[in-house]
């Protein structure tokens, strides 16, 4: 069994594939490297010397500068390698080509036509509080309503509870409300109920304001304050709701519909050489039938931006890319925190040292596809293809926005694991093989038979088979858990 790995022919790097030990010798691209200290599975060791000052490279890219003088098969880690990021950054338009090599293939899935002409792949039944006052009620209401109807002809139930929506001023009170409009008019639910109190700032009149046009039938809306009953009114808004949606049917229609968001947590040092990669095979596999996946974690991005602006469409799209950098690094120094302060601790335990090491393995997930767009928080993907949006790496905020902006499911690479979802289902994909059989309650999807020797090809068409099984209503760990959270991005004043 191969021991170690260098992924790219200009890495001065090599990633221990097994646990490595000191004396023991190990081969690296025909070259014989000897051991100097214990290297942990998934970590760096140096597979030339690496000069005091000098980068080491992974990827075919820099991923931090040498602290001090590093030997060849010495360990590679915090104590020895720096990060180089900085501040902003100014950049140019340098426009590269990638020939996607996939075929059209007709593929379909079954899935629920909305009014709008979306398609959903769940027909929930949710209610929507518009500030966290309510949460507990709109969970009594919801648990009338269930006892009422004990074999429940729909998908499922949801009651997306928050803490936000009162007492919130300016941008993130215009956040709360976008990204709980864009999860009202969610094409997996089928019927939404609108829970508000009466005295909160994210009103129900402001919150349609922020929802636009919608379907009437669909969506009802409901102010504790105003009603003597609360608990009986909501029960029956659910029963009309319920009545409209009950009777809706899947049909088949092609992939092109998917919208489908790209997400890791909990990276490893494998998360760059199985699952990420996976993830962007099938990203371009999408993109190539005219379906859209959706890359965030904006933070996770510095060090490997440049590979993302010399994908852009065109120069304004790559305007936006350097828009949305900068602005995340200066959203950063304006709290006065650096922009390199990640990777977690769980990361540094999984073999990832510098942010820069850490974005080259996230970027990944997208593939090769052109950009064609860059979304704002809480906007929805207009355009099919590879879009970018605005959310930070924090896995439930990055998650609920992808969610928001009207993905159907979030693919979610891990290599430490995760328990929770957001409120589409979240399937998640482990990078090494050990975490897929230590927690088979957790993970949908093992990357790590990748590192076994599997052919990706062949790991791609498994993939995407289980894809579409989940589109037609297969569920997901986290929905069978009933782990499904929503979390809203916060910067500003709260009164």
């Amino acid at each position: 069994m191969k021991k170690a790995l260098r992924i790219h022919n200009s890495d001065n790097v090599a990633v221990a594939l097994s646990e490595l030990k000191e004396g023991e010798s190990v081969f690296v691209d025909g070259m014989e490297i000897n051991i100097k200290e214990n290297i942990p599975r998934g970590h760096k060791f140096a597979a030339f010397d690496i000069k005091e000052g000098e980068d080491a490279i992974k990827y075919g890219f820099p991923i931090g500068h040498a602290t001090k003088n590093i030997a060849a098969g010495e360990f590679v880690h915090t104590h020895n390698l720096k990060t180089n990021l900085q501040g902003t950054k100014e950049y140019s338009f340098c426009k590269k080509y990638f020939k996607n090599d996939f075929e059209n293939r007709n593929l379909t899935f079954k899935g629920y036509k909305r009014k709008n002409g979306e398609v959903g792949i769940r027909n929930e039944l949710w209610i929507i509080p518009t500030v966290g006052c309510v949460n507990q009620t709109a969970e009594t209401i919801m648990q009338v309503f269930k006892k009422r109807h004990a074999d429940l002809q729909i998908d499922n139930t949801l009651v997306l509870k928050h803490s936000f929506g009162c007492s919130q001023l300016g941008d993130d009170l215009e956040m709360t409300k976008k990204i709980l409009a864009g999860a009202a008019k969610h094409p997996n639910a089928g019927g939404v109920l609108v829970l508000g109190l009466g005295c909160e700032n994210n009103t129900i009149e402001g919150f349609k304001n922020a929802l636009g046009d919608y379907d009437f039938e669909r969506i009802k809306f409901l102010s504790a304050q105003e009603t003597s009953d609360e608990i009986e009114k909501g029960a029956e808004l659910l029963e009309e709701l319920y009545f409209k949606m009950k009777d809706d049917a899947r049909e088949d229609f092609p992939i092109s519909k998917l919208k489908v968001g790209l997400k890791c947590g909990g990276s490893d040092g494998f998360s760059g050489i199985t699952a990420n990669p996976l993830l962007g095979r099938f990203a371009d596999f999408l993109t190539s039938q005219g379906g859209s996946v959706v890359l965030t974690e904006v933070p996770e991005m510095f060090g490997a931006e440049t590979m993302l602006m010399e994908r852009a469409k065109d120069e304004e799209v790559f305007s936006k890319i350097t828009g949305l950098i900068n602005g995340f690094k200066e959203y950063f120094m304006s709290y006065g925190q650096p922009v390199y302060e990640n990777p977690s601790p769980g990361n540094k335990a999984g073999g990832i040292t510098t942010l820069e090491e850490k974005s080259l393995g996230c970027t990944q997930k997208a593939g090769t596809a052109e950009v064609i767009d860059v979304l704002d928080y809480g906007e929805i993907v207009k355009k099919n293809g590879l879009n970018l949006l605005k959310a930070p790496g924090n896995d439930l905020v990055a998650s609920s926005a992808l969610a928001g902006a009207g993905c159907q499911l979030i693919l979610f690479t891990t290599g430490r694991g995760t328990p929770f979802g957001t409120y589409v289902p979240t399937v998640k994909v482990s990078t090494n093989t050990e975490l897929f059989r230590l927690k088979p309650h957790w993970i949908d999807f093992d990357a790590g038979k990748l590192l076994d020797g599997a052919d990706m090809s062949d790991v791609l068409e498994d993939f995407i088979s289980t894809i579409i099984k989940i589109a037609n209503g297969q569920k997901t760990r986290n929905e069978e858990n009933d782990f499904r959270e929503i979390a809203i991005f916060k910067t500003g004043v709260t009164l």
